[in-house]
């Protein structure tokens, strides 16, 4: 078996708010994580090279031969295949930047301790074709790319269980259901791309996809849905009302009515009954998001951008948020109007001004959030939401214990 690290670039600052808890490689996009697919595509065990926060959760693991890739990148067959015939201390570059090199134990070694190593002979990839998540928008842009792309690799000399003939559906021949899996009385339409439902997922009664949709294990499509393409419900999630070009990284819950479009949310995030989220502003104008790396609002390139949402936060009923926000981790918002289009950490209140949610407060809605799918707030979770909890300080000028 092949042993890849996955280590994390400036990009990840780019990334922030959903890799303030997670390396880039824990990134969902299409059905799997970019780790997933490294170890689908290369028959491969995966680790990190990331944040000294995150590392306790997830370490190193360096072995005699190792491939080194940037934790950005998403796999393709001729990449995969560049990949396999290096040979030690040879890298593939774009422009320049490393993309993935093939180092030994010893080279690691010199590497992680920032000491000088034999030199890579480097190789650029030209126009080899292949996904790169750059900025939080790739992941709901490149959505419908990825899910077709792992769609093929999961399914491949694979057969589906049968489809319900209680259902109404259009182009059978790109649905792929797994073991466990429910659906009963639903509009599964297929045609514009692949719609797979995961191990003990269920679609109930009356929902309409129209593909390319992925629905992880365990994951629910509530009665009435309309779920348009580009939609990834990760594991444990739930869907209702009106979703478009979403992906739900896991764990998160919309179970209810109103609008999400081009939007992320991190994992154990709850949408409120009633939320909506505006992904076109009223003039038609590019979006403009809020970016951690440059620390304003930044160009998207894009016409249609709604909601990036970092893990554990959580907004009440009837919540209204604008065209491109971005809700950084353990927020938690509510009331009436349209709270501002940047959400710090660890905020608590809306548009009529906010307070801090403190750590206590946090952690005992977390430890009651994750006991609901029988998980636990781990001493490691802890530290790694105290350590958020500091590096975005900054950012919540309300609170006048930062000065």
């Amino acid at each position: 078996m092949n042993n890849i690290i996955l280590f994390d670039d400036d990009i990840r600052d780019a990334l922030l708010p959903l890799t303030f808890t997670r390396p880039v490689g824990e990134i969902r996009c299409g059905i799997l994580t970019i780790r997933e697919k490294w170890e689908k595509w290369m028959s491969a065990k995966v680790s990190y090279i990331t944040q000294d926060y995150l590392a306790e959760k997830y370490p190193i693991d360096i072995e005699p031969s190792n491939y080194v890739i940037n934790g950005s990148v998403l796999p393709s067959d001729p990449l995969c295949r560049l990949i396999s015939q290096l040979d030690t201390n040879e890298a593939l570059l774009q422009n320049g930047e490393l993309i993935a090199a093939k180092l030994h134990a010893e080279q690691f070694e010199h590497l992680i301790k920032n000491e000088e190593i034999e030199e890579l002979e480097g190789f650029e990839l030209g126009d080899t074709p292949f996904m790169r998540i750059q900025q939080v928008t790739d992941i709901f842009s490149l959505n419908s790319r990825a899910i077709e792309s792992d769609f093929r690799v999961i399914t491949k000399k694979r057969l589906s269980q049968p489809i319900s003939s209680t259902n109404k559906v259009i182009a059978p021949e790109n649905i792929f259901i797994e073991e466990g899996a429910t659906v009963e009385c639903a509009i599964l339409n297929a045609s514009e791309g692949p719609i797979y439902i995961g191990k003990n997922a269920e679609i109930m009664e009356g929902a309409i996809l129209r593909g390319p949709i992925a629905l992880c294990e365990h994951a629910t499509i509530k009665m009435g849905a309309k779920v348009y393409g580009g939609t990834t419900l990760g594991p444990h999630c739930k869907g209702g009302g009106e979703i478009s070009n979403v992906v739900f990284t896991g764990y998160s819950s919309k179970g209810h009515d109103g609008y999400l479009g081009n939007a992320v949310l991190g994992e154990w995030c709850n949408i409120g009954a009633d939320t909506n989220n505006s992904n076109l502003k009223n003039n038609y104008a590019e979006v403009r998001l809020w970016n951690y790396s440059s620390e304003s609002f930044q160009k998207t390139g894009l016409q249609f951008c709604g909601l990036i949402m970092g893990d554990h936060s959580k907004c009440g009923i009837n919540t209204m948020f604008n065209t491109g926000t971005v809700v950084g981790v353990s927020a938690n918002i509510f009331g009436s109007g349209f709270p501002r289009n940047f959400i710090p950490s660890f905020a608590w209140g809306g548009h009529s001004g906010f307070s801090t949610y403190q750590l206590k407060k946090v952690f005992e809605t977390a430890r009651l959030v994750m006991a609901r799918r029988n998980k636990k707030l781990t001493d490691q979770d802890e530290a790694i939401l105290s350590t958020i909890f500091d590096l975005s300080q900054s950012y919540r000028k309300w609170d006048t214990s930062n000065s």
